[in-house]
């Protein structure tokens, strides 16, 4: 993981998660000093580096003078879902079908965890993977927010439907309006990849499609932002029946 904000996070979050920590030598930086505080609060090792070592650390990335080798994060089975959605009364679930890029998936992470999901669902074929990209995206959520990983997608959205959750995908062609949705039992938001949206048998294994206003010129939202007002209308709804 690399950049201030994400690294800051991780060691306030889940520093048990990071290995090592590398700085830039010579940077005048008070963000950067708060980082090194934090690491030495937990005993991790730190390490000074030039500016061009660090660069070949993360292949050319902004990195912001700070870099942590961390352990790697797992994804979770279907199972753990389905032991998940026995303790909960109304889960929120974000489904992801077929986002490939890791900027996408660590917006994503952020914004679900920030709403209180309960997992971000994904395809093992079909989706970026939780690297230092998403990580740092992320801001730490990508260590808190659960993703599972499933084989098969469409099975796993009809097994979410046995267990009592209303499955929502959004479409632009829908006929239904997100805000005349009720969201406020158990719900699967279901999201497509910008261009070509959800796959055929994704969108033929939901309960209903819905589709968000959208009064200008373009056609469709970055799929991080449509996650969020998605979510947030489900915050929303929920609140007012609390």
């Amino acid at each position: 993981m690399f950049g201030i904000h994400a690294v800051t996070s991780l060691l306030e979050r889940q520093p048990e998660q990071v290995i090592s920590l590398h700085l830039m030598k010579g940077r005048e930086d008070d963000k950067l000093d708060k980082i090194a505080r934090l690491a030495s609060q937990i005993g991790l090792q730190q390490e000074l580096m030039e500016r061009d070592l660090l660069d070949e650390m993360t292949g050319g990335l902004v990195h912001q003078g700070v870099v942590a080798v961390c352990k790697p994060l797992k994804t979770y089975s279907e199972q753990w879902l389905f032991d998940r959605l026995a303790e909960r009364s109304s889960p929120l679930l974000l489904v992801l079908d077929g986002v490939t890029d890791p900027h996408n998936l660590g917006a994503v992470l952020r914004t679900a965890d920030a709403a209180g999901a309960d997992a971000v669902i994904v395809p093992k074929d079909k989706s970026a993977t939780l690297n230092a990209t998403v990580r740092k995206v992320a801001c730490g959520a990508a260590e808190v927010m659960p993703v599972v990983s499933v084989t098969n997608l469409s099975r796993c959205l009809d097994e979410l439907k046995q267990h009592g959750v209303w499955v929502m995908g959004t479409a632009g062609e829908a006929d239904q309006g997100l805000y005349e949705t009720d969201l406020t039992g158990p719900t699967a938001l279901v999201m497509g990849a910008e261009g070509k949206g959800m796959r055929r048998l994704t969108r033929e294994h939901c309960d209903l499609l819905v589709n968000l206003p959208m009064a200008g010129e373009v056609s469709s939202l970055n799929v991080s932002v449509a996650s969020g007002v998605c979510l947030y209308e489900a915050v929303r709804q929920r609140s007012q029946t609390a």
